[in-house]
């Protein structure tokens, strides 16, 4: 699986929980969950919960704590992948 593919992936996942629409507009590997697209805390652990369900992964406490921008989740998530 590419880097775009898992990007348009996680777009997805974060649409539902977003209350900037411009910062998912232009969503890249710098764009932070919180500052920029304002989803607050409660919302990253649905999110984190829809990453597990989408990739079929499990993601624990640490991993869950890096997964504050794009960039970070992506390799959360490469690397999880890579682990199975």
């Amino acid at each position: 699986m590419t880097k775009e593919d898992l990007l348009l992936k996680l777009k997805t996942i974060i649409t539902p929980y977003v209350q900037n629409q411009e910062g998912l507009n232009n969503l890249n590997e710098g764009t932070d969950f919180i500052k920029d697209l304002e989803i607050n805390s409660a919302n990253l652990v649905d999110v984190v919960l829809d990453v597990e369900d989408e990739f079929d992964i499990e993601i624990d406490n640490e991993a869950m704590e890096k997964m504050l921008t794009v960039k970070a989740s992506i390799e959360v998530i490469e690397g999880k992948l890579a682990a199975k």
